[in-house]
């Protein structure tokens, strides 16, 4: 067996009392405590870039592809269905779906009160899978027959509360056009993002209807709604999709179109990594404060093994021993914390959130094992790289002078 390894064994904490101890145990709980903290933050960063990121990716794609206009940006200019790009798009490797949508804006009006709306046309193309998450009350609308326009509409719950609506009533939508036309609708379902830019204006109907309004024919949409097998890839597949679009298309990348809620989530990810920071710059500054109060304390031991032939290496190979046993003990506790304190709230979404600050009305977790091993990894090499600062005293402790120390 390695003597040094041995000897740290034999000095542990808990085979130790007193200060020692003390000593020990203090160090076991500040690096439990700050792994537990990271983890638990670095779960929560995640599991708020994956709710935001999914509800806006749901509600619009990766990608928006429609024509090039000067004007309201809820007016489409029509394109068509029969460009090679939607047609072939499984011949892309990296496009997971695409699906097409015209936008048509009017005036909603209930009982007592008129709101601007926004009504979003989408066809059996719609991913109704990913937007099943938004959906709070009622269902999705049903496709009629091809050419026949289908009256069922989905409000976000924001407008429906405003016009006092709700599933089952009837609804009249007036479109400013020449000449006026208005439609009567039913509401078949509500939906609730927290997001404004879709609760506050959103409606969604058959495309049919917009198709029918505006006199398009039935191969002519708004546009194309790109959804990227790997939503990492959205920064770098943009100029891919420009080439291989129609000429008078344009690509609008929605983190772009919605920049004020991905610059946030940005934010949060630079607030946590300064959190990384300090929380590494404890845990270092702990371990060599314990280590320099160990060594101290063993000062005679020390002077003892020099006396009887040990090597300063092998007398700090003990105290590196004794602090990777300290952290790695901080380690496995603060682990057990910080996931047993996730999966519990994963599993009751104990703790709440105002959803009309934070887009979401519970603290979302995100299950991503590397981030966990990869902090593990981190704090583990951080904490023991600096036990040998403290360590490389050893080699000026001189043995008369340790032996006589008290």
């Amino acid at each position: 067996m390695n003597l040094s390894y041995f000897i740290a064994k034999r000095i542990s904490f808990k085979r130790t009392g007193g200060f020692t101890g003390t000593i020990h145990q203090i160090a076991v709980a500040s690096i439990a405590i700050g792994l537990s903290i990271l983890i638990i933050a670095f779960l929560i960063l995640g599991g708020f870039k994956q709710v935001v990121s999914d509800k806006v990716f749901s509600f619009t794609g990766h990608y928006q592809v429609h024509k090039f206009t000067s004007h309201n940006a809820y007016e489409n200019y029509p394109s068509s269905k029969d460009s090679q790009f939607y047609t072939s798009y499984e011949d892309y490797g990296y496009i997971r779906h695409i699906q097409d949508y015209a936008y048509k804006p009017g005036l909603l009006k209930g009982d007592e009160e008129v709101q601007g709306v926004v009504l979003k046309g989408v066809s059996e193309a719609f991913d109704q899978e990913a937007f099943s998450t938004s959906m709070v009350k009622g269902r999705f609308i049903q496709f009629g027959k091809k050419g026949e326009a289908s009256n069922e509409v989905v409000l976000s719950r924001n407008i429906a509360d405003k016009l006092m609506l709700t599933v089952g009533d009837k609804v009249v939508m007036y479109f400013v056009q020449d000449p006026p036309r208005y439609r009567r609708f039913d509401i078949v379902g509500i939906y609730e993002t927290y997001l404004e830019d879709f609760d506050d204006k959103i409606i969604i109907g058959d495309i049919q209807t917009i198709r029918n309004l505006n006199g398009w024919e039935n191969d002519q949409v708004g546009g194309f709604e790109v959804f990227l097998k790997d939503p990492r890839l959205i920064d770098t597949k943009e100029e891919e999709l420009y080439e291989v679009i129609d000429y008078d298309l344009k690509v609008d990348k929605v983190t772009t179109m919605f920049i004020q809620i991905f610059d946030w989530l940005k934010l949060l990810n630079n607030n946590v990594y300064v959190f990384l920071g300090l929380i590494l710059f404890v845990a270092a500054f702990n371990m060599i404060a314990i280590l320099f109060i160990l060594i101290m304390e063993r000062t005679q031991m020390i002077g003892l093994l020099k006396a009887i032939g040990s090597t300063n290496r092998q007398i700090r190979g003990i105290f590196v021993w004794n602090g990777v046993r300290i952290i790695g003990r901080g380690m496995l506790i603060g682990n057990l914390i910080g996931l047993g304190i996730a999966w519990l709230q994963d599993l009751t979404h104990l703790i709440s959130l105002d959803p009309a600050n934070y887009y979401m009305s519970y603290v979302p977790i995100q299950w991503n094992w590397p981030i966990v091993l990869g902090l593990n990894a981190l704090i583990l090499f951080v904490t023991t790289l600096v036990l040998f600062i403290p360590a490389m005293m050893i080699s000026n402790v001189r043995p008369i002078k340790a032996i006589r120390f008290d």
